[in-house]
């Protein structure tokens, strides 16, 4: 892959704004909206630079790739957010990576972090001697819904669950289509 072909600029700029929100969100928990903003923006204008010498056909494709890529990209992570499952801010980051690399490089690039974490995930919980509990009680809530009502067991207490830092696994996500899509072009 060379400078010059038109998915380089953007996959690095994903990739450093990935970078950067991952190591936020081991620090603190959070992916700062500044952060997400100043990326959303920086992918706008990235993107809009690289369609404006083909003209109109350029910029309007490249707007419609943009949405594209934003709404498809968060389809998964704004269910997940909705049952509590990741915050907002990786919602937020994952939407600013899919209207960066479009909708087939940004849903690769959000595949690959689920990847991650689902690996990253297990490992963690059998290395804390959590990892049979877990899955009781993640048992237990899929089975819930299911059960009458008198016979149901309690809802998972906040002490029952593990939280993760998703940051991290967007931004291996984000690297693994970098390195996955320059492989294929080189």
């Amino acid at each position: 892959m060379t400078l010059l072909e038109p998915t380089f600029w953007p996959l690095l700029l994903a990739v450093v704004l990935t970078g950067a929100a991952a190591i936020w969100d081991l620090r603190t928990g959070l992916i700062p909206n500044h952060l997400v903003g100043a990326g959303a923006i920086a992918t706008i204008v990235l993107s809009l630079a690289i369609a404006a010498p083909r003209g109109l056909p350029g910029v309007g494709g490249a707007l419609v790739s943009m949405l594209a890529g934003s709404v498809l990209v968060s389809i998964v992570p704004l269910l997940l957010y909705g049952m509590d499952g990741i915050g907002g801010g990786d919602v937020k980051l994952l939407a600013v990576v899919g209207a960066g690399l479009g909708p087939y490089l940004g849903i690769e690039a959000e595949l690959y972090a689920f990847m991650f974490i689902v690996l990253y995930a297990p490992a963690r919980l059998l290395w804390e001697g959590k990892l049979i509990r877990t899955l009781r009680t993640s048992g237990l809530l899929l089975v819930r819904p299911l059960v009458p009502r008198h016979r149901r067991p309690k809802p998972a207490q906040p002490a029952d669950l593990t939280p993760f830092r998703f940051g991290p696994a967007i931004f291996a996500g984000t690297l693994a289509a970098a390195v996955t899509r320059f492989a294929t072009v080189a």
